[in-house]
């Protein structure tokens, strides 16, 4: 019945023409865009927290409940509806199965003694060595470093997140100014932006870093979270996208797989993501298979708007199912039939490092097989939201191209440094009296070759603006 419910109010929906409103907001003003689809508008999708209870959220991992509630005494409920497969590769056009004149990935050598390789990702604004390191720039920022100094250092492609941006400064200030690159003012450097998704999830659930580092615990079950419900958690799941609580002020913003991507093409950024759903480690199996179900037909409804106007932008499809092995190959072949520019690798990827490792030893030799009409390994893969030193090694050693986290400054902000002799913990006194000694004596960055161990101590403990240098020197070890 409320599987009916939703069709016909669909139905009427679309009757009347209207489109998705995607906020675009500034400080001072919220501005609604209307999409030309004909989907549900945000006050329909807010108007579901009220009138759909019946189906649980994943956040709640639990599935759509189908019994009698207690004390009914009519019949059993009528199982809903399924819902339709996602679109075959069939459905797209020929020509989007064509190279891209302006994104290529050069293969350039693969290890005879595992699956690591050496390329070159080719984009409108400039080169990508793989295997390679991405910064993430939340804010359009990396914390602690200034892009010049990340470009001296030799990172090249930087990884900006659309969730955050559409809150602040809002999606029409980033327009205006002429899309990211010129935003940030690094015109000449690869910028990569995610759908927005990940954010929403990891809201509620924690990030797939913080699966690794706690053993796949979720971030729900903190003693200050205890008790919060889905709409305390803000996120709203439904077969046309997602609704989310702003972390500013509260307030209910939609996100669509036609709204994320019409946001990404505002950005301007060489390398787009769809949005994907991503549940989190501890989850049913028939929930999770639902989840990677919803995700393909999110993923195939994103590349049908980029591929309404792609703009000299690539877009990597997300490759989900969790330790999962028939959904990862499911996943695997069916998003990689279709006509994206790159693969990533995201969803669950386990509770520690060791599972991780397993599922991509299991997973990336399918990478290298030649489908027929795709050839999965002439394009360029990147693992989402793990580029830790150990799985940096492992990562590569099966195939990875690219992959992107907060690591390293995070690391740093926290006193701990990266070197060649290992990691070094700035904050601890034994260096303060290391006169002449950088922190890594082979590293040629500004830091190192400016700075000392002593000094470098100093500014840690005394907290002062100057921390930055330290931060400064944390990406030449992820580079070289």
């Amino acid at each position: 019945m409320v599987q009916l419910l939703r069709s016909l109010t669909l139905m009427m929906f679309c009757k009347k023409a209207s489109g998705l409103l995607l906020p675009y907001q500034n400080s001072r003003a919220s501005v609604w865009h209307t999409s030309s689809r004909c989907v549900r508008s945000f006050s329909t999708l807010q108007n579901e927290d009220e009138k759909m209870d019946a189906e649980e959220s994943l956040v709640n991992g639990a599935a759509r409940s189908n019994t009698v509630p207690a004390g009914d005494s009519s019949s059993k409920r009528k199982r809903p509806q399924p819902l339709e497969p996602p679109p075959g590769p069939e459905t797209f056009p020929l020509w989007a199965y064509e190279p891209r004149p302006f994104f290529e990935f050069e293969l350039l050598y693969e290890s005879k003694k595992s699956l690591a390789r050496v390329g070159r990702i080719h984009t409108p604004h400039g080169v990508i060595d793989t295997p390679g390191y991405v910064a993430v720039a939340t804010n359009a920022a990396l914390k602690g470093v200034d892009f010049r100094s990340a470009d001296e250092a030799g990172q090249q492609l930087i990884f900006c997140n659309t969730y955050h941006l559409l809150l602040q400064p809002g999606t029409d200030v980033v327009e205006e100014a002429g899309g990211l690159h010129n935003f940030i003012n690094r015109k000449n450097g690869p910028l990569i932006t995610d759908s927005g998704g990940f954010q929403v999830f990891s809201l509620a659930y924690g990030s797939v870093h913080e699966e690794l580092s706690t053993g796949g615990e979720l971030k729900r079950a903190s003693p200050k979270n205890k008790g919060r419900d889905l709409k305390g958690n803000a996120v709203k799941v439904t077969e046309e996208g997602v609704i989310f609580r702003s972390y500013r002020d509260g307030r209910k913003f939609p996100l669509t797989p036609e709204s994320t991507v019409q946001a990404q093409k505002s950005f301007g950024a060489d390398i787009i993501i769809p949005l994907d759903e991503l549940p989190p480690y501890h989850i049913d199996p028939t929930v999770l298979s639902n989840s990677v179900e919803r995700t393909h037909r999110w993923e195939a409804r994103s590349l049908n708007e980029h591929l309404k106007d792609v703009k000299e932008q690539a877009m990597y499809c997300v490759i989900h199912g969790g330790l999962d092995r028939d959904l990862r190959k499911k996943s695997l072949e069916y998003l990689t039939s279709l006509p994206f520019d790159g693969y990533a690798i995201g969803g669950s990827l386990g509770k520690n490092g060791d599972e991780l490792m397993e599922l991509l030893e299991w997973m990336m030799p399918m990478m290298n097989e030649d489908t027929g009409k795709v050839n999965r390994r002439n394009k360029p893969r990147h693992l989402l939201g793990i580029a830790d030193e150990p799985s940096i090694f492992g990562a590569v050693r099966n195939g990875i191209d690219t992959m992107d986290s907060c690591y390293p400054t995070r690391l740093s902000r926290h006193g701990t440094l990266l070197s060649r002799e290992g990691k070094v913990h700035i904050k601890s006194g034994r260096y303060s009296r290391q006169y002449g000694v950088p922190i890594d004596r082979e590293c040629q960055c500004s830091t190192c070759m400016q700075y000392d161990r002593p000094y470098l101590w100093h500014l840690y403990k005394a907290n002062v603006s100057l921390l930055h240098p330290i931060c400064n020197h944390v990406y030449n070890p992820m580079l070289l």
